[in-house]
């Protein structure tokens, strides 16, 4: 399991107020960033490399990845 001690977790701002549906990402820590529901915040949480995260949301910025 990884240990995400210390880890900051924040919302885009672009999620608005739209009753809590939304994700956070803590992306502090070293090698790793996490990202989990923000209405179960004890709950699963899944993680990726640092640059397949930034692959990730260059393909959703672009279009390459449909949101």
């Amino acid at each position: 399991m990884t240990d995400l001690t210390g880890a900051r977790w924040h919302k885009s701002t672009r999620s608005g107020d739209n009753g809590g549906d939304c994700v956070e990402v803590a992306d502090n820590l070293p090698g790793i960033v996490g990202l989990r529901d923000s209405k179960d915040p004890t709950g699963p949480v899944l993680t990726f490399a640092p640059d397949d995260w930034t692959t990730f949301v260059v393909a959703v910025k672009t279009g390459f990845l449909p949101h």
